[in-house]
């Protein structure tokens, strides 16, 4: 194996979900994504959307980043904002799980929290055709067609929030990545088949 772990960063409609989830069947590797909310969840003891409103509220501002950063340094999780707690949660979630070993993880920062480990490949899906990325959006999750493109412009620029708040990088500055795969040329499976050659 010449990577144990796989982060996967996705523009919303890209189909990244899918294709994580396909190459987790095909390599035998489990997938974490929404999972890594239900742990935080279950040990905060609150349901899943309040984390989704916390995700929310992360901003990209400098200031921000700078301010739940410098808390982070403290190690004490009584200084963080909740905002704060559920983004170090995560980062521990991400953390424990890579410890039971390869793995692919989607979305929240994961390459981030694995930023120590030497055998992680980071990668970004995006999609330039539109079309298809709006199809993506109504057939993947029930979107009315006419508003599949401003809940594609929410849900990204969330991540991007999200991000940037949490690591001080701009989620689309394709340097941070290892590998960046257009889902419109290659396909679902034409990506599966790229990111299963790095297992």
């Amino acid at each position: 194996m010449k990577f144990r772990y796989i982060t996967i960063e996705r523009e919303y409609g890209s189909g990244g979900t899918r294709i994580a989830r396909k190459l987790s069947e095909v390599c035998g590797v489990p997938c974490y994504g929404q999972e890594i909310l239900e742990a935080v969840a279950k040990k905060q003891g609150i349901p899943v959307d309040r984390i989704n409103q916390y995700e929310e509220k992360a901003t990209g501002s400098v200031l921000y980043t700078m301010f739940v950063m410098s808390r982070m340094q403290t190690g004490d999780p009584d200084m963080l904002t909740a905002e704060g707690r559920v983004f170090l949660d995560e980062q521990l979630e991400i953390r424990r799980l890579a410890m039971e070993g390869p793995a692919i993880f989607l979305g929240h920062c994961a390459s981030d929290a694995l930023k120590d480990q030497k055998s992680v490949i980071k990668v970004f899906i995006h999609s330039e055709n539109e079309n298809e990325v709006k199809r993506r959006i109504v057939e993947d999750y029930g979107i009315a067609p006419e508003e599949a493109e401003s809940t594609r412009r929410h849900f990204n620029k969330k991540r991007a929030g999200y991000f940037r708040a949490n690591t001080g990088n701009d989620w689309k500055d394709l340097k941070n990545y290892d590998v960046v795969l257009d889902s419109s040329k290659l396909g679902i499976d034409g990506c599966v088949n790229v990111l299963k050659g790095l297992y």
